[in-house]
Parts: structure tokens; C-alpha cells; sequence
């Protein structure tokens, strides 16, 4: 960087420093500017700090978050968010109080979930995600156990599965819930996180089932999705498939109807299980995604539920694009979008005063800020820095 960029970039920053500080609010970035990069990195350093403030002033007494049988899994996703805040940290008190509260739920089996036992993948999952966070040998044997437990629990031989059934290679709620796409990317991120690489096993077994996920006849064997050249797609192969976003009729035919956050979740999961960029698979879910843009709402989800998932949505958005390593994605029209600059600015125009993110349309706990907050300060972070 030349000496006159230096002085612009520190200029623009120093400008937009004073123009917040007066608002009180962060402002839009503008991508055409030339010092857009940084001052997108300040808006969301700027976003996340407002977000743990909330986090650590709403963390309850015994350490967790949120109420009800999900307070694990948003404890640890709180967790996982505040340990990656610069402003707070590891050593912070609030990730102390709530690391105490998760280690509480550790079981003999390896895994980390409620008594219930009802959502063992999934908190297990984001507990193995939050503690490699911590990048701490201490919590070795802890992040192998966890490790161990998720393997064990995805559909293979050891259930009884073999590679021709649809179930193979997926994860569910429960080690006996049929598998879904949600768990079985929420399980291969956080064993890619704790260090797992895609050469295990583990990965190529759930392959087997996130093509099966996956609108796309040419690599999905499942009858529900042959002749379909979408892209995109739905939430589990199981029981003739099935999407959260019902059905859509293409050329004449009724199919299952893909949508963003599972599509999203698709092409992380195939990044993470080692396929190239230009493997058909990788490059069918990509071409969804340049046809179905947007960050106002889950891409293809009916009208009247277009809004649910969103900030779920904008999770996996952010890991899945931050995955595939392109800094621009142009969709069908041509138009190009720096997806990390319009991340930032719509979660910007989503944050409330007290620094939280909350979903008014209240389906899959987004009603629950703690949630939505940890939610929105993961994406942030994938898009700038974590």
C-alpha cells in the first residue's frame, strides 16, 4: 500500500469514525469506495461490539443464555461468538460463567447435551464448535471426546446402514432421529473446526447424503429428484424427501422446492468434504445462488414464510461463502455483490439499540434474541476476521 493510500484509508476511516460516533449508528458501506474493505471491517467490529455487549448483559446467573431445552445449544453458540470478540475473549468472566455452564452437560458417552437427550447431535455439535474456539490445549481430550461422539453417531455401517440407503451417512437430532442436512452440516463444521481434515472418513460417508440433499439428477439417485436440474437445496432425503419450503412446479413438474439456508449449508458442506469448485455438484449450487440473491429474505422461501430462518440463514451465508473463498459473487443479471460488505450492512439495518438482533417471524427459537444475536455476531465474524 502506497503512502497516499495510507493517508486516504486513514482519512476515510478517521471520518467515519466521527460521522458514527454523532449518529449512533453504523452507516452503510459503500462499495464502490476504494477504501470499502476497511470501513466495512470497521462497521462490523463496530456491530459485533454492541452484540457481546447484549450477550454478557443478558447472560443469566447459572451462566447460560435463552430459556426452555434450548439454552445449551444457544449457550454455546453465544459462547463460540463471544470467545471470537476481541472486545471480550476467552478470559472474559461471562465465557467463564458459561463454559462452566456447559461442562456441566458433558456425558460418559463423549457427547455434551441436556438430560433430554433429544438434540445430542446438534448441541454436541456447537459445543465442539465453541470449545476449539477457545484454541486451548487444555480442552484437548475434551474436543476428542466430542469428536468421537459425533462420528459414532452419524448413520453409517455401525447402524446398520449401507451407502444405498437414504440415510447414510447424515446426522439427526437424536441417535435415533432420521437425518437432516441442518445437523449433518451443523456436525461436519465442527469437526472441521476442532481440526478434523476432509480426508476422514466421516466427511466422505456424509457426502453420500448431502448430494442426496441436493435438486440435481445428474448426482442425486433419489427418485424425488430425478429430472431436476435446480441446484439448490431441501432438508432431508428421508421419506421421499422433504423441504421446509414445500413444492414448486418446474417446466410442468411439481418438485421439491430448494431454499437458501439449506442451500447455503449444501455448498459449505461440500467445501468442507473436499470437492472442488469445479466439481458439477459445487458448481449446480453456486449457479442457484447467483439465481436466487438476496439477503432480505431465506432465497425461494414461500412469501409467507420468507422471513423464517433468517438469521440462520445469514449464519450459514456468511461460513459457506467465506468457505468457497470468492470475495464477489455475480448473479444471473450480471450485477456484482461483495457479499461480505452487504452482509454487514444488512445485519447493520437489523441491530437494535441495545445491540441485539431478534427475528419477529418466531419459527426454529428466532424469537429468541440470545439466539438471533449469536446468529448474526457468527456471520459478522466469518465475513471479517474469524
Amino acid at each position: 500500500m502506497n503512502c497516499s493510500r495510507i493517508v486516504a484509508v486513514t482519512v476515510m476511516l478517521a471520518l467515519s469514525v466521527v460521522v458514527l460516533a454523532q449518529s449512533g449508528q453504523p452507516g452503510p458501506v459503500r462499495p464502490d469506495s476504494t477504501a470499502s474493505d476497511d470501513l466495512a471491517r470497521l462497521q462490523a467490529a463496530r456491530l459485533t461490539a454492541g452484540g457481546a455487549r447484549y450477550l454478557v448483559a443478558t447472560q443469566a446467573e447459572d451462566g447460560a443464555w435463552g430459556a426452555g431445552p434450548g439454552r445449551l445449544g444457544i449457550t454455546c453458540l453465544a459462547l463460540k461468538a463471544l470467545i471470537q470478540e476481541p472486545s471480550v475473549g476467552p478470559q472474559h468472566g461471562a465465557v467463564k460463567r458459561g463454559l462452566a455452564f456447559v461442562r456441566r452437560s458433558a456425558r460418559a458417552d463423549g457427547g455434551i447435551y441436556s438430560a433430554e437427550g433429544l438434540l445430542k447431535n446438534y448441541e454436541s455439535s456447537v459445543a465442539l464448535s465453541m470449545l476449539a474456539a477457545l484454541q486451548d490445549p487444555a480442552f484437548r481430550k475434551e474436543i476428542e471426546s466430542l469428536q468421537g461422539f459425533l462420528k459414532d453417531g452419524q448413520w453409517d455401517e455401525s447402524e446398520g446402514k449401507s451407502p444405498d440407503d437414504p440415510w447414510y451417512g447424515g446426522a439427526g437430532y437424536g441417535t435415533h432421529e432420521r437425518p437432516d442436512l441442518s445437523n449433518t452440516q451443523m456436525m461436519l463444521e465442527a469437526l472441521r473446526d476442532s481440526g478434523l481434515p476432509p480426508t476422514d472418513p466421516t466427511f466422505k460417508k456424509a457426502l453420500v447424503f448431502i448430494q442426496r440433499c441436493q435438486m440435481l439428477g445428474e448426482g442425486n439417485d433419489q427418485a424425488f429428484a430425478q429430472g431436476s436440474s435446480q441446484g439448490g437445496f431441501i432438508y432431508t432425503p428421508h421419506g421421499g424427501g422433504e423441504s421446509k419450503a414445500g413444492t414448486i412446479m418446474v417446466n410442468g413438474r411439481e418438485e421439491l422446492r430448494c431454499y437458501g439456508s439449506m442451500t447455503y449449508a449444501g455448498l459449505k458442506s461440500m467445501v468442507y468434504a473436499g470437492l472442488e469448485r469445479e466439481d458439477p455438484r459445487v458448481r449446480a449450487a453456486v449457479e442457484w445462488i447467483r439465481g436466487n440473491w438476496t439477503l432480505d429474505q431465506n432465497p425461494n422461501m414461500p412469501a409467507s414464510q420468507a422471513q423464517q430462518g433468517l438469521f440462520y440463514y445469514y449464519h450459514v451465508f456468511g461460513r459457506a461463502l467465506d468457505a468457497f473463498g470468492e470475495a464477489v459473487i455475480a448473479d444471473r443479471d450480471g450485477r456484482t455483490h461483495n457479499w461480505r460488505h452487504e452482509l454487514v450492512t444488512k445485519l447493520a439495518e437489523h441491530q437494535r439499540p441495545d445491540g441485539s438482533w431478534v427475528n419477529e417471524a418466531d419459527r426454529w427459537m428466532e424469537g429468541a434474541p440470545a439466539l438471533t444475536t449469536a446468529y448474526a455476531l457468527l456471520a459478522l465474524q466469518a465475513a471479517h476476521g474469524q
